[in-house]
């Protein structure tokens, strides 16, 4: 599923010859930002950042009416340019259909921010295995697809980046959870080695790692009554503030909050046999 939306596009007509130099510099000079899982939760909120700064928006999750009501409010509250594209990142085209979409547009994404991902908690043979393969989609295959056409263009113009969310569980192995938390350590893995590869090149690679945090993701995975979950969980907004301003100081990993800093440091000094039995703990996996 792919469909673009209604956007308030920036091209202005000019009320002289003489000022369509300094029109064309002003849009040049805006960053564009495609955010993957813009409809609610950290996506959400990271557009929100983005726009405050003026950024041009691309927003793009499976929830047209929630997408167009957040465009609405950015263009509201920051006079930007926001494009609605709705698509199912867990069908394997979606992410060469948006590329050819705003390529044929013209439109010159600068940063790219993939935050959309979903989770399930329960026992791996138990769960659904149509599920957990459309997880493996989209929280790793799409992020992957993406980041490689967009790069590229990233690189030509020596400017811009990629923003990656995933999560303290990349730490660590995740009994009752297992595919999800094998994913984030996919995608923590993937952008810091990329990271490396740009360094010099004028390209930014940051991965956001929020622990559990107060969004539909915990809701879907069945994972709100979880004991992490409950006695730590973060503000959406205040996850995306991290992550917004690690990536604009060209941090390479960004931990959310002091306690996920202090769990996701002390897995490395844990024995790998305790950090699993504590992490089926707090997923709330029994063991009968």
């Amino acid at each position: 599923m792919f469909a673009p939306g209604g956007a308030d596009g920036p091209e202005k007509e000019c009320k002289s010859a003489a000022a369509v130099p300094s029109v064309v510099s002003e849009l040049m000079s805006v960053e564009t930002v495609l955010v993957t899982g813009a409809s609610s939760g950290i996506g959400r909120e990271l557009a929100k950042c983005f726009a405050a700064e003026g950024c041009r928006l691309v927003l793009v999750a499976r929830k047209r009416q929630a997408l167009e009501a957040l465009a609405e409010e950015l263009r509201r509250a920051h006079q930007t340019h926001a494009e609605v594209l709705t698509a199912d990142l867990a069908e394997p085209g979606t992410p060469a259909r948006i590329f050819a979409h705003l390529e044929g547009r013209g439109t010159r994404v600068d940063v790219l921010v993939n935050n959309a991902g979903f989770g399930a908690r329960g026992r791996f043979a138990q769960l659904p295995l149509e599920r957990q393969l459309e997880m493996l989609q989209v929280n790793i295959t799409a992020l992957t697809h993406l980041t490689g056409l967009f790069l590229p263009g990233l690189l030509a113009r020596r400017r811009g980046g990629v923003l990656n969310v995933a999560s303290t569980a990349a730490f660590q192995p995740g009994p009752g959870m297992a595919v999800y938390f094998a994913t984030k350590a996919y995608v923590l893995s993937f952008s810091e080695a990329i990271a490396e590869e740009l360094a010099g090149t004028g390209v930014t690679v940051s991965t956001l790692c929020p622990g559990p945090t107060e969004t539909n993701f915990m809701a879907v995975a069945g994972g709100r009554s979880s004991m992490l979950f409950r006695r730590a969980a973060m503000s959406a907004e205040s996850v995306a503030r991290i992550g917004h301003r690690a990536f604009r100081q060209g941090q390479c990993v960004a931990v959310a909050g002091l306690r996920n800093r202090v769990l996701a440091f002390s897995t490395r000094l844990a024995p790998r046999a305790l950090v699993r039995k504590i992490a089926r703990r707090f997923n709330a996996l029994s063991y009968d």
